[in-house]
């Protein structure tokens, strides 16, 4: 992922998204923008709508199940409520959403992709950070695993061994046992 790339899709005053789609070669074989003057929302713990016909899932990451309790953030409620509140922070000052996708997922109302968002506060932040990355290592939302027990993204497990450590829903111990 090329982050002076990213970078260079910003615009004054508006937050911009662009969804990119991948062959089976790894090349773009389309590219798709979209911009906001009051950016993205949230509408579960893993999905942002773009517009009406277009809601991007993040792809390999969920909520724990059930109920949770984080005294530090002093949180307590379901997990999808906080994998959603987690989600929604996120999305909140992004000056970019850049996501990948398969070319597979090209005219489906919802769309499974990676996504980064472009960061910046001049003079205290400038990053481009992935979504599931940072969602996973600061625990509001785990790896979601196949039907065969093995993780969809084993490129997030450093990240979850973060959130481990005792971060957001791992904070719970009946969560950590799950």
């Amino acid at each position: 992922m090329d982050e002076a790339y990213v970078r260079s899709l910003a615009a004054p005053g508006k937050t911009v998204l662009v969804m990119e789609y991948y062959d089976g070669q790894g090349k773009v074989s389309e590219r798709k923008g979209y911009a906001s003057a009051s950016g993205f929302k949230a509408v579960s713990p893993t999905d942002f709508r773009v517009d009406t016909s277009l809601t991007v899932r993040l792809y390999g990451i969920e909520p724990c199940q059930g109920d949770m309790v984080n005294r530090k953030e002093n949180f307590a409620g379901s997990c999808d409520d906080y994998a959603r509140q987690g989600l929604a922070t996120l999305l909140q000052s992004p000056r970019v959403i850049y996501c990948r996708a398969f070319v597979s997922e090209t005219g489906a109302k919802t769309q499974d992709a990676t996504c980064y968002g472009y960061y910046n506060f001049p003079g205290s932040l400038d990053t481009v950070d992935m979504f599931e990355e940072q969602l996973v290592s600061l625990g509001s939302h785990r790896i979601a695993k196949r039907s065969d027990g093995t993780f969809a993204r084993t490129d997030l497990k450093e990240a979850e061994d973060i959130g481990r450590r005792g971060y957001g829903m791992w904070a719970d111990p009946r969560i950590a046992g799950q």
